[in-house]
């Protein structure tokens, strides 16, 4: 199997439509053409309510009265821009207020990125972003929100034959009976980490670099040449250190369509 191997079967997009499903969306964007389009797209995810407004106080009115999954918010709005409509949801106490937030605006320097995320977004997108990069980003924050479902005792994560420890950072690989410790270094072992937990979700290029690559404090032009690279290296990396793994199952790490990254579904191989 190819080192830049794509992952075979269902795309793990398609199959974000389990966890979108029955979902409810608010969200805020003055921009008629834009609401339209990334409300469409939300539902042709899966998700089953999207409301759309253009102003913050009808915004923040509509989450005090109901329960929404995400907040999909803008920051430059008329009236009550979008901070200060997810401030007033937070501070209102209802049943809304513990909602993940996604701020999605225009606004994308680092202060007001900064801003966005210490007055409680929980992500912050800069427009203009694809489709990709926006599903796998709510998908990533519907599934911090919810109870892991695979999680066990200290909040390690199973993969098939591998067992992820986030307190220790440890990767272990259980087979025939024995365990043993794959050797990563600190940043592989954030990437597995993050690609681990995700557990079969796509996870963006531009997501794995503001997780992993914590040092730096922009995003370079080639920071997608750097991951592949990295990527590359990652895969050969636990191919040698699993050699007892089936060759079908490698390269571990694949990917999905055109910029995400997904760690293998080893559970039903083993």
């Amino acid at each position: 199997m190819s080192d830049q191997a794509e992952i075979g079967g269902d795309d793990p997009f398609a199959q974000l439509q389990a966890a979108f499903a029955g979902r409810r969306a608010l969200l805020l964007e003055d921009d008629p053409a834009l609401s339209e389009h990334v409300a469409c797209r939300l539902k042709a995810a899966g998700f089953a309510v999207v409301d759309r407004f253009e102003a913050g106080e009808h915004a923040a009115a509509a989450a005090q009265a109901a329960a929404f999954d995400i907040l999909v918010l803008d920051r430059l709005t008329a009236g009550l821009d979008g901070l200060e409509t997810l401030k007033r949801i937070r501070a209102g106490g209802g049943p809304s207020a513990d909602a993940p937030a996604l701020m999605l605006t225009a606004l994308g320097g680092e202060r007001q990125k900064v801003e966005g995320l210490m007055g409680g977004a929980d992500d912050y997108l800069a427009k203009p972003v694809g489709d990709e990069e926006l599903l796998a980003r709510i998908a990533a924050q519907l599934r911090r929100a919810a109870r892991p479902a695979k999680a066990v005792g200290g909040g390690e994560v199973v993969n098939g034959p591998f067992r992820l420890a986030p307190g220790p950072r440890t990767l272990k690989l259980e087979t025939n009976g024995h365990s043993r410790l794959i050797d990563l270094s600190p940043l592989e072992f954030a990437i597995v980490a993050e690609l681990m937990t995700a557990r079969g979700q796509p996870v963006t290029k531009t997501m794995l670099w503001d997780r992993c690559w914590v040092e730096w404090k922009f995003l370079p032009e080639n920071f997608v040449n750097i991951i592949d690279a990295r990527i590359s290296a990652l895969r050969r990396r636990l191919k040698e250190q699993a050699p007892e793994l089936p060759e079908e199952w490698h390269p571990l790490i694949v990917s999905a369509r055109s910029q995400s990254l997904v760690f293998r579904d080893l559970d039903g191989a083993v």
